[in-house]
């Protein structure tokens, strides 16, 4: 695909919400702080002082107050999210700037340019309403042919069957693209040499609303046409955005780890190890689980039949030092049904997209991510 996006682009792109309350009569401020809302893609409203509609100063996501109308702001009502901006001039630490904070209950006081890359982050979460990240899982092999793939899809078709916002990220630049597995590779929407350039913060609902949706989720994958290095910066701003939006992340990973990788590592809240029940996968997954380790604090693995004589789950998990997930059960048919157009999981009563829902059901207890137990089991086939 041709182009790309970066963090202004993108947040432009998508639906912009009601952004913070201005106020100022200085042109050059208000120039700069106009800047700064496009960049978070956030449309704002602007005044010279407070409202005087009932309700209206209580209402805004955000105030931004530049310095020179804080005079005015005083005796207003007391609200967090107000903020007291202005231009680096004069003496940083005037008592009087700090007087003018305390006179409208202001939470900070900002100066630029320096303060710029913060307060953009301030009023994107602000008009984004941020609250609850994403609960973000990555999936690995322990060695080729592991299954990793089919299980994040299984993961998230069934994240979003049971009515989580879900988003599937493809992280494995060499797989092949995991909207294929999907049956969406000729789906509209945006793909990662989209997002190659990315470097500033991107709008969470905006990346949601420009990737393919299938299954009743939105997936970011590879295009086929086009080789392209993801920078580590570029992976940190689409996840960043990603868990913004809340609800499920799905992260496919290959089993090498660069730059790109590790970032999604550090990103994650658990990581998932799948590995085949063979002396040889449990010895290649050894050296997959240390050098994911030095990055991801929760890294559980989940064993795949059939075994080797004298091997089981638990043997699996106990040669590698990781907590069990559970037995990655074999579904009869998945291959002829996901030609059929039935995705990994897409039947809620086939084996794998039982597994999987035991394991969303553990992982949402209240005291996730860090205390989900050692969970489902599989059970034979479908």
């Amino acid at each position: 695909m041709a182009g790309s996006i970066g963090g202004e682009g993108l947040a432009s792109a998508g639906e912009r919400r009601d952004g913070p309350l201005i106020l100022t009569e200085d042109p050059d401020l208000l120039d700069d702080l106009l800047r700064l809302c496009a960049a978070a893609g956030a449309v704002p409203e602007v005044r010279h002082g407070p409202p005087r509609e009932r309700g209206a100063w209580e209402r805004a996501p955000m105030i931004l107050v530049g310095d020179d109308a804080a005079r005015g702001c005083r005796g207003v009502p007391r609200r967090t999210g107000v903020m007291l901006v202005g231009r680096i001039q004069g003496d940083p630490d005037d008592p009087g700037v700090w007087r003018r904070a305390v006179e409208i209950g202001a939470d900070h006081v900002l100066r630029l340019p320096d303060s710029e890359a913060w307060l953009v982050d301030q009023i994107a979460n602000a008009v984004e309403g941020v609250g609850r990240s994403a609960l973000t899982v990555g999936v690995m092999g322990g060695r080729g042919g592991s299954g990793a793939s089919t299980l994040a899809c299984a993961l998230a078709v069934t994240a979003a069957r049971s009515g989580r916002r879900t988003m599937l990220v493809d992280g494995d630049p060499l797989g092949g693209g995991i909207d294929v597995v999907l049956g969406g590779e000729q789906s509209e929407g945006l793909r990662w040499p989209d997002f190659a350039r990315s470097k500033g913060r991107l709008g969470g609902g905006a990346l949601e609303g420009a990737l393919p949706a299938l299954h009743g989720l939105r997936v970011l994958s590879w295009d086929r046409d086009d080789q392209v290095i993801v920078p580590s910066q570029a992976m940190r701003s689409v996840l960043a955005a990603a868990r913004r939006v809340g609800g499920v992340v799905v992260v496919d990973l290959p089993r090498w780890f660069d730059a790109s990788v590790t970032e999604a590592l550090a990103q994650l809240d658990i990581g998932l190890l799948v590995v085949p029940g063979e002396l040889r996968a449990v010895a290649a997954a050894q050296r997959v689980s240390a050098a994911a380790r030095v990055v991801l604090e929760d890294l559980r693995v989940i064993a795949r039949g059939p075994y080797t004589a004298g091997l089981d789950e638990h043997w699996v998990a106990q040669a590698l030092g990781l907590p069990l997930v559970g037995d990655l059960p074999t579904e009869a048919g998945l291959s002829s049904a996901q030609d059929g157009g039935v995705p990994p999981g897409g039947n809620p009563r086939g084996a794998l997209a039982r597994f999987c829902a035991a394991f969303w059901d553990l992982a949402d207890a209240p005291a996730r991510p860090d205390a989900v137990p050692a969970g489902p089991r599989g059970g034979g086939t479908s």
